[in-house]
């Protein structure tokens, strides 16, 4: 049931950006960049969230964040491990500020569950940056790709969902689209109805 909810959250996100883009493209004239590149082949905690989740905001963090703690952080440390506070930094801020966009949608209190969720990712990315500088060793990719995406999946449905779903934010998010599909097709209806009276007249 974990998986099936998980991969629901990712297709309804995955939905969403779609039509985004699609609506960005054809009232504005603009082209959006993807939001991800096939995060379920990602190889690691690393792989996942620098370079297949979420693209635009981890191009806004990394210059905002990443890059000046990184360079904060090498006037105590090696540069080879600067880049380990840089991660759990950029992962906090991520974390607040998901909190606050969580807050604004369900509109209940903070319950700090999806800052964790973040939290906990940038520690584990930062012990797998760590890992790889000291070990200089790789896993499998059929190894590696199966536990990334397990463990998004598993810390995504027990920190991240749980507000969503007590505050009711899906129920009410399914039944917008429910009611914006009926919408479109009253409308089809309607268009549809109106352009075969014109025809027939």
């Amino acid at each position: 049931m974990m998986v099936v909810y998980a991969c629901y959250v990712y297709l309804s996100l995955e939905l969403l950006f779609a039509v985004g883009a699609i609506t960005a493209r054809v009232l504005l004239g603009l082209e959006l960049e993807p939001q991800s590149n096939k995060p379920y082949l990602a190889t690691s905690l690393q792989d996942f969230w620098g370079r297949r989740w979420n693209l635009v905001v981890s191009s806004i963090l990394r210059p905002t964040i990443y890059n000046p703690v990184k360079q904060i952080s090498m006037l105590v440390l090696d540069r080879k491990w600067a880049a380990v506070p840089a991660v759990v930094a950029t992962f906090i801020v991520s974390g607040l500020m998901h909190e606050l966009v969580f807050y604004y949608y369900t509109c209940c209190s903070p319950t700090w569950e999806v800052t964790w969720f973040f939290i906990l990712h940038g520690i584990c990315t930062a012990l797998e940056v760590a890992a790889k500088m000291a070990l200089d060793w790789r896993l499998h990719p059929a190894v590696s790709c199966p536990l990334t995406v397990g463990f998004v999946a598993v810390t995504t449905v027990w920190l991240f969902v749980p507000p969503i779903v007590r505050s009711g934010t899906d129920v009410r998010g399914f039944n917008e689209v429910l009611a914006l599909i009926e919408f479109l097709r009253e409308k089809f209806r309607s268009i549809s109805t109106l352009l075969m009276n014109t025809s027939k007249q």
